[in-house]
């Protein structure tokens, strides 16, 4: 192993730290509110080192909310090819794995660690849950270019994008209805709002 090697390694085993720490004080606090020492410590690194990796503390939390949503991109993983000469479309891929993955118990969770469970958001908290749907969208662009490589790179951006968009705006909507609640009928809405968005875009806006 090259020295470059061995730096570009310890760089990347500080800055899951950081984000591992981050994760762990939140679950045990239920709060993203923790200072740069307090995060430093947890992550036995130094406050320099946190600042090389993020330009602050927000950041290290929105990729530690963004690790709490990658079910989303674990369960695209998870879902068998298409058998050999078939060609399974992007769209369905995509639209397959929101139906199924479980974004119910991390929206929860996030929503309670950013700020409160109110159904009215607060603005930290509605820029936060932003940032970390554009977490899994870069993340789901990734894999799913990975799946599919002979799709159009801007094509494939295009529609994650169009698709973890309109998922923050039904989880905004969502949350107004229900707040942070994981229940039988919250459940049921988050379906029907899922099925509408998929069935929006698969169609076109107003066409049904």
């Amino acid at each position: 192993m090259t020295a470059v090697d061995r730096r570009t390694e310890i760089k990347a085993k500080h800055r899951q730290s950081i984000v591992d720490a981050a994760s762990t004080i939140m679950r045990q606090r239920l709060t993203s509110e923790f200072s740069v020492d307090e995060l430093a410590v947890a992550a036995d690194v130094s406050r320099r080192t946190i600042f090389n990796h993020f330009a602050s503390i927000d950041d290290v939390v929105i990729e530690a909310c963004g690790n709490e949503l990658a079910e989303v991109v674990e369960h695209l993983a998870s879902i068998s090819p298409a058998s050999t000469g078939t060609k399974v479309p992007i769209f369905d891929d995509l639209a397959e794995t929101f139906r199924q993955a479980d974004l119910i118990t991390p929206m929860v969770y996030l929503t309670k660690v950013l700020g409160s469970d109110d159904p009215q958001l607060t603005p930290r908290q509605a820029q936060m849950s932003g940032r970390a749907f554009t977490e899994i969208n870069e993340r789901l662009g990734r894999e799913l270019h990975s799946r599919h490589p002979e799709a159009d790179p801007l094509e494939v951006g295009l529609l994650v994008s169009t698709m973890t968009n309109g998922l923050l705006v039904i989880y905004l909507h969502w949350m107004s209805e229900c707040g942070a609640v994981d229940s039988p009928e919250s459940r049921n809405l988050w379906s029907q709002l899922v099925e509408r968005l998929i069935t929006s875009l698969r169609t076109g806006f107003g066409s049904h």
